[in-house]
């Protein structure tokens, strides 16, 4: 990720982060309804707790997902900003705001090394668009990107503003299945062994629980990425292009960083490249992370096929 804006027509999905943040309880304020906080009928603050509504809002309406750091007041302003432009587009964008001395799982999970720093959902997969400080017409230009990509992909609701927002659902929600509710509490307090522990008891319950099968590859993949630095990693695996430890902690931070393809592909060549038990061990973590974004994704299925050519 740049300092200058990305390209948003370059659409790449990456992994869908809603897993990993827990369903907001019922009395919990729906996203995309008005804070006054942000200034803006089209803003909504959000941790690692309801970032989740936000990125179910994105099937609808693409999202913007703005971090900034209350230990850095500088990078609020350009979030201020952004909200005002936001606001300007009435509704045909919902922005989401944490802070992320606050919320330490989306922290973690992007990787986030410098704010302000801006990402859109769309359809539940986030699109890296810039870090650092952008003019206004800069701004404009990326969203205007970000709406023709969400177009593209069949996203084109709006955002209900605060005069015709309806009244919070009172039904009682469905209780969540209690290993789950275990590890959504262990991955709110940063606990990654329990949050795993409480996956695995769920898919001795049910192996075919798929939520808990992406959910404990999700936080697996956050476990072992802690603390990583992603250009001292990348050095390093550019000095060792058949050490598996090293291009397999690559390979995480790109599926991290939405880079799939790429981190499938440097794992396909490392089987090539190796033997024994090194290949083995290439083979398995390509597969585990096959389980992070899902058996389903195309990109998965692609890489499967491009694994057993590599294989035999």
């Amino acid at each position: 990720m740049s300092n200058n804006p990305l390209n948003a027509a370059a659409l790449r999905g990456a992994v869908d982060l809603s897993a990993l943040a827990k369903p907001a309880r019922p009395a919990a304020p729906p996203a995309g309804a008005p804070t006054s906080a942000a200034g803006g009928s089209y803003v909504v603050e959000v941790d690692d707790r309801s970032f989740n509504d936000a990125a179910q809002r994105s099937m609808q309406v693409p999202v913007l997902l703005a971090l900034w750091s209350s230990s850095q007041p500088q990078s609020r302003a350009h979030v201020d900003a952004l909200a005002a432009i936001v606001n300007s587009y009435g509704g045909q964008l919902l922005l989401a705001v944490a802070d992320i001395t606050q919320a330490l799982q989306l922290r973690q999970a992007l990787q986030v090394q410098q704010v302000p720093m801006v990402l859109a959902i769309i359809g539940g997969q986030p699109l890296p668009l810039y870090v650092g400080e952008q003019s206004d017409e800069n701004v404009r230009a990326v969203l205007d990107q970000v709406l023709q990509a969400a177009q593209q992909n069949g996203i084109t609701g709006r955002v209900q503003g605060a005069a015709d927002a309806p009244e919070p659902d009172d039904a009682e929600e469905e209780p969540l299945n209690e290993h789950h509710e275990k590890a959504y509490e262990a991955i709110e307090t940063g606990d990654y062994d329990a949050a795993i522990a409480a996956y695995q008891a769920a898919l001795q319950a049910n192996p075919d629980d798929e939520d808990a099968r992406l959910g404990m590859g999700q936080v697996t993949l956050l476990k072992r990425t802690e603390g990583v630095d992603l250009q001292q990693a990348r050095a390093a695996a550019a000095d060792a292009p058949t050490d598996v430890a090293k291009q397999t902690t690559v390979a995480d931070l790109d599926v991290l960083g939405g880079h799939i393809e790429d981190a499938f592909a440097r794992l396909i060549d490392l089987v090539k490249a190796t033997s024994g038990d090194e290949r083995n061990q290439a083979r398995e973590h390509l597969i585990g992370l096959f389980d992070v974004v899902g058996a389903t994704d195309p990109r998965v299925k692609k890489a499967r096929t491009s694994l057993m050519s590599a294989l035999y």
